[in-house]
């Protein structure tokens, strides 16, 4: 039995994923596993699409990567899927979401090719991560939070970092 849980912080690029995960992380303790950095760094692809300007990620080798580490527990996992990451793996999914304008601004700055920009403000629109994250995993475990603003972010922290006290209590007695 893991000590510490695992929550997944998935959406759209753009949401603020990786913001989020790095306050908890630095607030928590958790470790912070950028999945996008473990793709890169541990060869968990199949090239490189030019076209999106992105990693073709080869989900079994980044699952053969990260499964030791992850079954421990501690991590904050950072990564715009989720459905790839076994059940019980997972404590909590936090689905980050944005309005489209502001994503569309945001993606932009980010220099998005136009169909990269295209595909995932669709993405975004037609909700399709949360359904993923709805149809992998127990209902009561997944949390819809939006990030439009500095202050929802502070908020989503917030209500994050309380699920984990809560989640330590109950499960490890509070120690």
């Amino acid at each position: 039995m893991r000590t510490k849980p695992n929550i997944i912080v998935t959406g759209t690029p753009g949401v603020g994923k990786t913001i989020h995960c790095e306050i908890v992380a630095q607030n928590t303790g958790l470790k912070h596993l950028s999945i996008n950095d473990i793709v890169k760094e541990r060869g968990c692809h199949d090239g490189y699409d030019a076209e999106f300007k992105s990693w073709i990620v080869d989900e079994d080798k980044l699952l053969d990567a990260i499964e030791d580490e992850i079954k421990q527990g501690g991590y904050i996992i950072d990564w715009h899927a989720c459905d790839l990451f076994p059940k019980s793996w997972i404590d909590l999914v936090v689905v980050l979401r944005v309005d489209s304008t502001i994503l569309y601004d945001r993606l932009r700055a980010r220099n998005y090719p136009e169909a990269k920009l295209q595909e995932n403000l669709d993405s975004e629109i037609m909700q399709v991560l949360l359904q993923e994250a709805r149809d992998s995993y127990d209902e009561e475990i997944v949390v819809e939070l939006t990030s439009n603003s500095s202050e929802e972010m502070e908020g989503n922290v917030e209500r994050i970092e309380t699920w984990l006290k809560q989640w330590m209590t109950n499960s490890v007695g509070g120690s």
